[in-house]
C-alpha cells in the first residue's frame, strides 16, 4: 500500500475510506463486547453508521470544492480542514448511540487542531498529529458529564500521551506518531477490564474502546503503508466474552434519548447539568450553535423538554433500553411472505429481481450501497422474514449493519455473502419462501459459494496486478476478485476466462451482459464456449450494468 506521509485531504479520504472498511469488519466482534453502558450489543454498529455519515459528508464536501474549482483539490493544510471539516459535521449529524456521540466529538477535537495549522503553517506534521490526538481525547473527556476510566476514554487519552512522546523524537515522522498512538490504545484496551468492573466479569474489553483501537490502527496503516487495511481484519481479535450481554442484568434508566439541537454554547453546557440530573450516559457534543445531545433516562420526556428550554430539538429518537423497539409493529405486514433484498448495479438486473419478488436496492459498481438505503429496503419488504443478498464484496459491511438495526426492531434477517450478482442471481433460484428460514438462508447460501465468479472490465489507469501491468485501455479478466487476464480484446480475454473457469467442470454458464458489451462480443464467448464445452448450458442476461462489459458465473 502507498505510504501517505502528508496531512491532506488525501490522508483524510483514505483513512475514512479505510476506517470504514475495518469497522465493517470488526462491527460484529465490537458489538458482541458491549456490556457496558448498556449490554445491547450495538457499540460496532453505531460507530459504524457513525463513520459511515461522516465519509459520506467528506465525500460530498471534496465532490463540491473540485466542482467549484473546476480542479482538484490543492495538497497540503487548506485541503486538510475543508475535509476534515466535512468528516467531522457529518459525524456530529449521523452520530448514533453513546459511543458514536463520543467519536464525532473525538473527530471535532483534531479538526480544530488542523484549522490551527493551516494559519501557523511550517508545523511539523508529527506535531500536529500529536496535537490533534491530544485535542481530540481531551474533547471527548469534556463531553461526558460523569467521565468513567476503563472507556474509550481512557484509550483515548493513552494513545494522545504516546503520540505526544513520539512527536519529541521526531516532529516530522507522521507514520511513526501514528503508529505509537495505535500501540498505545492497544495496551490501554487491555487494562479496561481492570479499571471497570462489569468488564471484568464478562471477562471482555471495552467496546468503544476497541473501535477506536480499530480506528487508530487504520491511521497508522494508512500513514505508515504498513498493510492494505481496505481487507484487513484488526490484527488481534477481542477475546470473547465469559458471559454475553444477554446474561448480564441490566437496570439503569428504561430509555435512550437523542436528538440534535440547535442552541448557544451556555445553553448547551446547562442543558448537560441538567441531564446529568435526570440520567446516566450523558454527551451534549458539538460547536457554535449546533449540538448532538445523548443520555438514557427513565422520564424520556423530560429529557426531550429539557432540549427545548435550551434552544430547538429535531431528529429526537427515543428507543426502548428494556425491550424491543415498537418499531418491528410497523416494520411486518402480517400477510407479507419471506422476501429478498437484493443489491443489484444495473437496470436489467434490477428489473429482474423485481419480478422475483425481491426488494431491489439499486447502486453503481464500485460504490458501496449506504446502510440507511439498505435498512429502509428491508422496511419496504414489510415481511417478519428477509434474505439480503449484498451481491458484492463492499456491501458486505453495511448490508451487516443494517441487518443488525433491522434484528433489534424484529425482523429476522440474514445477510447471504454473496460477492457478484450472479452469485446472487443463483441465490434466487433456490429460494423457497415457504421453507424453514435456516434450511432456506443454507440452500441459497450453498448456491451461492457453488458459483465461481469472473468479469471482464478496460483499464482506465496504469495498474499493476498479479497477471502483469495492465495500462489504459486494456481489457482486464478477473476470477473471484484477482486479475487473471489482459489483452487487447474482450472476447479473447473472456473467453480465456471461461476456459480458467470450466476447467475445472461447470454445468451452468451465466452471462450478464453489461451497457458496453455489443452483439459481436456476446454472440463470440457464447459460440467459444458451445463450441469448445458441447454439455454446458449457457444463460445471458441484459443486466444493463456500467463499467463490466460481462460478468460472468459458472455452476
Amino acid at each position: 500500500m502507498r505510504v501517505h506521509e502528508a496531512l491532506d485531504a488525501e490522508g483524510v479520504r483514505l483513512w475514512a475510506e479505510n476506517a470504514l472498511a475495518a469497522l465493517g469488519h470488526a462491527r460484529a466482534e465490537i458489538d458482541a463486547l458491549n456490556v457496558y453502558p448498556v449490554p445491547d450489543g450495538d457499540t460496532g454498529t453505531n460507530l459504524y453508521l457513525t463513520l459511515e455519515a461522516g465519509a459520506a459528508a467528506l465525500a460530498a464536501a471534496l465532490d463540491a470544492s473540485s466542482a467549484e474549482s473546476g480542479t482538484d483539490l490543492p495538497d497540503g493544510l487548506d485541503s486538510l480542514a475543508i475535509a476534515a471539516a466535512a468528516l467531522s459535521r457529518g459525524t456530529l449529524l449521523g452520530a448514533r448511540g453513546n459511543s458514536g456521540v463520543i467519536l464525532s466529538q473525538y473527530l471535532r477535537g483534531a479538526v480544530d487542531v488542523f484549522a490551527e495549522a493551516v494559519t501557523a503553517r511550517a508545523v511539523p506534521p508529527g506535531r500536529v498529529l500529536a496535537a490533534a490526538l491530544e485535542r481530540a481525547a481531551s474533547l471527548a473527556y469534556a463531553s461526558v458529564a460523569r467521565p468513567v476510566e476503563g472507556t474509550m476514554l481512557t484509550v483515548g487519552q493513552a494513545a494522545a500521551v504516546a503520540a505526544r512522546t513520539a512527536a519529541g523524537v521526531d516532529p516530522m515522522a507522521l507514520g511513526a506518531v501514528a503508529r505509537a498512538a495505535a500501540e498505545a490504545a492497544g495496551e490501554a484496551l487491555a487494562h479496561t477490564p481492570d479499571q471497570l468492573e462489569v468488564l471484568h466479569r464478562a471477562g471482555v474489553v471495552d467496546a468503544g474502546g476497541r473501535g477506536l483501537v480499530v480506528l487508530l490502527e487504520t491511521l497508522a496503516d494508512v500513514l505508515g503503508g504498513v498493510r492494505t487495511v481496505a481487507a484487513a481484519r484488526p490484527r488481534k481479535p477481542a477475546p470473547a466474552p465469559r458471559i454475553t450481554a444477554a446474561d448480564l442484568e441490566y437496570t439503569g434508566p428504561a430509555f435512550e434519548v437523542m436528538y440534535l439541537l440547535e442552541a448557544q454554547p451556555p445553553a448547551a453546557a446547562d442543558l448537560r447539568e441538567r441531564l446529568a440530573g435526570l440520567g446516566e450516559s450523558v454527551v451534549v457534543v458539538g460547536a457554535d450553535q449546533l449540538w448532538n445531545v445523548h443520555v438514557h433516562a427513565d422520564d424520556a420526556g423530560a429529557a426531550v423538554e429539557a432540549g427545548v428550554e435550551a434552544g430547538r430539538p429535531f431528529r429526537i429518537r427515543v428507543t426502548a433500553l428494556t425491550t424491543p423497539s415498537s418499531d418491528s409493529v410497523r416494520l411486518v405486514r402480517p400477510d407479507a411472505g419471506r422476501r429478498m433484498v437484493v443489491v443489484t448495479h444495473g437496470p436489467g438486473m434490477a428489473e429482474l429481481f423485481v419480478s422475483a419478488g425481491a426488494v431491489v436496492v439499486p447502486t453503481e459498481p464500485n460504490t458501496r450501497p449506504a446502510t440507511a438505503e439498505l435498512l429502509a429496503a428491508i422496511r419496504a419488504a414489510e415481511s417478519a422474514e428477509v434474505v439480503l443478498l449484498p451481491g458484492d464484496t463492499a456491501a458486505r459491511a453495511p448490508a451487516e449493519a443494517a441487518a443488525a438495526q433491522a434484528r433489534a426492531q424484529g425482523v429476522r434477517v440474514a445477510v447471504l455473502p454473496t460477492k457478484s450478482i450472479v452469485q446472487s442471481l443463483a441465490a434466487a433460484a433456490v429460494h423457497e419462501p415457504s421453507a424453514d428460514f435456516d434450511e432456506d438462508v443454507v440452500a441459497m447460501t450453498n448456491a451461492a459459494g457453488a458459483t465461481r465468479y469472473a468479469a471482464i472490465t478496460v483499464a482506465t489507469r496504469e495498474v499493476l496486478t498479479t497477471a502483469g501491468v495492465g495500462r489504459p485501455g486494456d481489457v482486464m479478466g478477473l476470477i473471484d476478485g484477482d486479475f487473471v487476464e489482459i489483452g487487447e480484446m474482450a472476447a479473447d480475454v473472456a473467453t480465456a476466462v471461461l476456459e480458467r473457469l470450466l476447467s475445472g467442470a461447470g454445468e451452468l454458464v451465466t452471462l450478464v451482459r453489461g451497457s458496453d458489451a455489443d452483439d459481436e462480443l456476446v454472440r463470440r464467448v457464447t459460440g467459444a464456449i458451445r463450441s469448445k464445452h458441447p454439455g454446458v448450458e449457457v444463460t445471458v442476461y441484459e443486466g444493463g450494468q456500467p463499467l463490466w462489459p460481462l460478468i460472468i458465473g459458472v455452476e
